[in-house]
């Protein structure tokens, strides 16, 4: 199964068409940390992360996370972290995006496996299918309606695949 990203406002999966919105930037077949577009390709998806404060545990295949406080997601091309789940700690010196959010972006979000098997530095990082209300541009992922988040995860497992055009 693979989820097509078909253009800037559309994400097709078996029989479903999905409104979403992608980067700022668009599309771009050469991605760099911090220039606002969608990296396109063919991705395996990662875990489905969700805040059991604010959600339940969606129902999927594939195996769901509970957010904590001190997630975040390395963003710091020059850490062997890069791209990466990490542990925030105080002392911390690297550059990291909060996945705890005050906004609802992130009450779930599945990771999108681009330049995250052996990550190359500057190639671009935290590329996620998550969560929008006003359909905006994102920072280079993929955003969808909760209610279509919520429909994705039914049909989708640890194989499906997103192919961004």
């Amino acid at each position: 199964m693979t989820i097509i990203i078909k253009n800037k406002d559309t994400l097709l999966i078996d029989d479903f068409k999905f409104k979403c919105s992608v980067g700022k930037k668009g599309f771009t077949e050469k991605k760099i940390e911090g220039d606002l577009a969608t990296p396109k390709g063919k991705y395996s998806l990662g875990n489905i992360y969700y805040r059991a404060d604010r959600v339940k545990k969606p129902l999927s295949r594939l195996k769901s996370i509970s957010i904590k406080k001190n997630m975040g997601w390395c963003d710091d091309p020059n850490s062997k972290f890069y791209n990466k789940l990490i542990k925030i700690k105080k002392k911390l010196k690297i550059k990291y995006e909060k996945l705890y959010r005050k906004d609802n972006k992130y009450d779930f979000f599945i990771l999108i496996k681009y330049n995250y098997k052996n990550p190359i530095k500057f190639k671009g990082s935290a590329i996620f299918l998550h969560l929008t209300k006003n359909y905006l541009p994102t920072k280079g992922c993929i955003a969808l309606s909760k209610k279509d988040f919520l429909i994705l995860t039914k049909l989708i497992n640890k194989q499906t695949k997103i192919k961004i055009n």
